[in-house]
């Protein structure tokens, strides 16, 4: 079995909604996520809410402490871009500031590289009421953003994401209307939102270089992709191609974002699709949008079987039968080695899978400890496709599980859990489970024990 480069970036990921808590403290202002939990239409399960959450605002010292415990390289996290700009521009809250530097320090201290999202999904709420992604002045007010939070954790934080997923925050909260701001948006709307977007990760990129000169800039969009029906040749290069396409539509699609960051040009498929409708850029834009990165980042659960001819559908099981979740996703570990072999071959820039891990419905056990034997054996498969994606030449530089902690899941509540760490919520207790044990002695071996 192929070990782990030494520099592996062994990580874990989390996000300032879904851990935080401490929605108001110390001069945080509302992003939309605070404003839907608490404005009573009951969207979110069982009418739960991330006011608290795993209260990781106050205990991110004993949290960091288990991340040392674990052994853990790297910690991906988001900034809450309302708690240091509680009105989204303008005034700078020193408080909230101050915690991130904190928090930097602490894992520093520890030997644990911070790994930066700026946008994980939660527009301050003031920005929003002033039309949120469909305001062409977002991308300065992602620029200033930026500028704030990198000035103040320069010399800190050597990897940085603008962005989490746009395909989800899009699809998701604009178009399905199933996630914050819970909108139906046309495809005329999406074309300014996703120009938007673009513009403002381009904005952020040069912000970021010049404010931390020899820094490691990337973007996280999802990764699932379409899983060859064998591994024959014609069958790889056929779930390539639908991979690439606007599988699974085309705001969900991969290309639809990375083609214009990585590549600098609309995807084939969009300019056929749309025509005049598809959002026009100028060349001192397409400059912009695609100054170089240094790694492509993606998150990756699951892949599907290409059984289905239309493009713009994807069949909900990679088989009838098919292993899932507990969020009712797919178990297919081939998934880290396609998408990790897909998405290099067409962008040419090394791997870093910044989020996969499985949901389940854990709980404390009469010996007092979380026995999750599912959770390891999924991460032990996805683990090994990454090993052979090493052994086959492509540069994976790092992994990080989704999540270090249970925690909020959006609309879910906290109905599932994907954590390592198991968190009781009334108490605030934290139980490293078994699979976070496991995941220290993989990190110790540099993956030599998979």
């Amino acid at each position: 079995m192929t070990t782990f480069p030494k520099d592996f970036l062994w990580s874990a990921s989390t996000a300032a909604t879904q851990i935080e808590g401490g929605w108001n403290a110390d001069g945080k202002g509302e992003s939309i996520w605070d404003t839907l939990v608490h404005d009573g239409t009951g969207k979110i399960a069982h009418g739960e809410n991330s006011d608290t959450s795993i209260d990781f605002y106050h205990r991110w010292r004993e949290d960091v402490a288990l991340m040392k415990q674990m052994g853990l390289k790297a910690y991906r996290f988001s900034i809450s871009w309302s708690r240091v700009l509680p009105e989204g521009i303008g005034k700078v809250n020193e408080a909230g500031i101050r915690f991130y530097q904190d928090l930097c320090d602490e894992l520093l201290k520890n030997g644990i590289q911070p790994l930066v999202t700026l946008y994980h999904w939660d527009l301050p709420t003031a920005l929003y009421r002033q039309g949120g992604w469909k305001n062409p002045a977002s991308p300065d007010w992602f620029a200033e953003y930026a500028d704030v939070v990198s000035r103040a954790l320069a010399g800190r934080v050597r990897y940085w994401l603008t962005f989490n997923e746009p395909q989800m925050f899009c699809g998701l909260g604009l178009v399905a209307g199933v996630h914050a701001p819970f909108e139906h948006n046309d495809d005329v709307a999406m074309m300014d939102i996703t120009k938007h977007i673009l513009l403002a990760h381009g904005r952020a990129v040069q912000v970021l270089r010049k404010n931390c000169p020899g820094a490691k800039v990337g973007m996280a969009p999802t990764g699932d992709c379409c899983l060859p029906k064998d591994d024959s040749p014609e069958e790889v290069e056929k779930a390539r191609q639908k991979s690439l396409s606007e599988y699974p539509g085309y705001i969900m699609s991969n290309t639809w974002w990375a083609d214009p960051v990585f590549l600098g040009q609309y995807p084939a498929w969009a300019k056929e699709k749309f025509g005049d409708l598809l959002y026009p850029m100028t060349a001192e834009e397409w400059t912009l949008v695609s100054q170089p990165l240094d790694f492509y980042a993606y998150n990756c659960y699951q892949g599907t079987v290409d059984i289905v001819p239309d493009p713009s559908k994807y069949d909900a099981y990679a088989y009838q039968g098919s292993p899932q979740t507990a969020a009712a996703w797919n178990i297919t570990p081939k998934v880290l080695y396609y998408a990790s072999k897909f998405w290099f071959e067409r962008y040419h820039l090394p791997i870093l899978i910044t989020e996969n891990g499985y949901s389940g419905l854990d709980c404390v056990m009469l010996d007092g400890k979380v026995h999750d034997p599912q959770r390891i054996d999924f991460l032990h498969r996805y683990l090994r496709e990454v090993a052979h994606a090493i052994a086959d030449g492509i540069p994976v530089i790092g992994y990080s599980v989704w999540s270090l902690f249970d925690n909020f899941e959006w609309a879910a509540g906290y109905s599932c859990r994907y954590g390592l760490i198991y968190v009781d919520y009334p108490t605030q207790q934290r139980i490293v489970k078994d699979s976070g044990w496991w995941y220290r002695d993989v990190i110790a071996s540099d993956g030599g024990c998979l």
